[in-house]
């Protein structure tokens, strides 16, 4: 992977040639963001619940079943049988929102819940332009 470093300051009087800057990388994406491939896998955010922590509608999530689960990380559960991204409040047994205002929703976490955490969300991915590619992807149907 070739990375372009640019460096901007308020005092810039002319924009310099992106190719002077090429920095060959020996790392590929998977090894950027994957760190346990045999358990980490993708998912697609849809909402705005979690706006606050940096999760926008549409962002690729890279969720890892391996990571370390601390309290307040951020997981992917599923929750009465419908997935959910939400900080885990370990002690107090709560899921967690925090929309882009700061504004927290939680939700009791009771023993007559069906409750399971299914991965840690590690990293996520912000599209600027639309994907065909992704699109054509996610519109294939599962084969397990």
């Amino acid at each position: 992977m070739k990375l372009i470093t640019c460096h901007a300051s308020a005092g810039i009087s002319g924009f310099p040639s992106p190719a002077a800057d090429y920095v060959e990388l020996p790392l590929s994406l998977d090894q950027l963001l994957v760190e346990h491939p045999s358990s980490t896998w993708f998912g697609r955010a849809a909402g705005c619940s979690m706006e606050g922590v940096g999760i926008y509608d549409g962002d690729i999530l890279v969720i890892d079943r391996a990571a370390k689960r601390r309290n307040l990380s951020i997981v992917v559960a599923s929750y009465n049988g419908e997935f959910t991204v939400k900080l885990l409040d370990e002690k107090r047994r709560l899921l967690v929102s925090i929309d882009q205002q700061q504004n927290m929703t939680s939700v009791a976490i009771d023993d007559a819940d069906t409750f399971s955490v299914e991965g840690v969300i590690i990293k996520s991915i912000r599209l600027h332009e639309h994907s065909n590619l992704l699109e054509r992807y996610l519109s294939q149907p599962c084969s397990d």
